[in-house]
């Protein structure tokens, strides 16, 4: 069995099936167990990089799962559950989660804690797509084979966008995510950003071929 990079722990199977897609459509290497007692023993057989845990499973729960991994390992465990209660976030947190999301949840929000969860763990490297390339680990962006020179607030914004290649991206989530909930800047300011990394990365700024614009909802970039 190829070595899993995330092992998806949902007895939804209509669930476990869009997540799986996702995630495969990153690249990512995905088993899916639809019990406790499943899940326990692929993990235990075949290991996982990451582990997406419900809570609520036919036999063993998922907080009983997340003991029994914490009781050998530090495998990062995401618990996404439609318990909402602080006393359940608070159990998952404090027994060993490293977060905690609650269902219904927003996908594009989950890959990016996925991908953030690897890239802190797992050191990687590189995104690229057509002839721009980011290092990861210097945080510089290449087009081609020469060094672009952007902004802290353009490198994060690239990131996010080749982070989901092909996916749209609204405009409040980049803003959230870029600048903050607590941020005195106006939204505007996505804008004249994404107008900076145009101007510095495409062949023809005003007709793009990455940075695209999905008119009345946000942004995505298109490999």
């Amino acid at each position: 069995m190829t070595q899993t990079d995330i092992l998806i722990v949902e007895d939804d199977k209509n669930i476990a099936a869009l997540l799986g897609d996702f995630c495969r459509a990153k690249g990512y290497v995905v088993t899916v167990a639809g019990d406790g007692d499943k899940a326990v023993h692929l993990f235990e057989t075949y290991g996982a990089r990451l582990i997406i845990l419900d809570i609520m499973l036919p036999g063993m729960d998922g907080f009983g799962i997340l003991s029994r991994i914490r009781r050998d390992c530090n495998t990062p465990v995401l618990i996404v559950s439609a318990r909402d209660s602080k006393e359940d976030k608070l159990k998952g947190i404090l027994g060993g989660a490293d977060d905690y999301i609650e269902k219904p949840f927003d996908i594009d929000i989950l890959l990016a804690k996925i991908d953030g969860i690897f890239r802190r763990r797992y050191g990687r490297e590189e995104l690229s797509a057509g002839d721009i390339r980011v290092d990861l680990q210097g945080k510089t962006v290449y087009r081609g084979e020469k060094q672009v020179d952007v902004t802290a607030k353009e490198y994060e914004l690239l990131v996010l966008l080749m982070e989901h290649t092909d996916k749209v991206l609204d405009k409040d989530y980049l803003f959230r995510e870029v600048w903050g909930m607590d941020s005195e800047s106006e939204q505007q300011t996505l804008t004249v950003h994404m107008k900076w990394l145009r101007s510095k990365l495409e062949e023809d700024p005003k007709n793009p071929v990455h940075l695209q614009t999905v008119w009345g909802i946000g942004y995505k970039f298109v490999e």
